[in-house]
């Protein structure tokens, strides 16, 4: 078989293999974890909550672009997703770590202890 006779295979069953959940309701979803992502790193102090904010946004991202990729029938938008969950882990363990290494200079993880690093 070729691409073209693959191609057409997986698109007969398209929009069924999705059930009733279409790109729109992903992209909702998407929208509205960035969203809250987004507002609880902009209003938190607190270190490890604007962290765990930050991995939503990350993960907001990565379903529009699984969303996207499953739409168009392209495995790059899943393949690049795979990139940034790599990228994301190492971030996240050099993340904890800064903030171990701040928790145990001043006893706190509130942002706002730590603004004198301002430049």
């Amino acid at each position: 078989m070729n691409v073209t006779t693959l191609t057409t295979l997986a698109q007969a069953n398209f929009p069924e293999a999705m059930s009733q959940i279409t790109l729109a309701h992903y992209l909702v979803i998407s929208t509205a974890m960035f969203t809250i992502g987004l507002v609880g790193f902009l209003t938190r102090r607190n270190l490890i909550i604007m962290f765990l904010c930050t991995e939503l946004m990350f993960q907001a991202a990565g379903i529009a672009m699984i969303a996207f990729g499953r739409y168009h029938l392209d495995l790059s938008g899943q393949s690049f997703v795979v990139f940034v969950l790599t990228v994301a882990a190492a971030e996240a363990a050099m993340a904890l770590a800064l903030v171990v290494l701040l928790f145990r200079r001043k006893e706190s993880l509130s942002a706002e202890e730590w603004k004198d690093l301002q430049g």
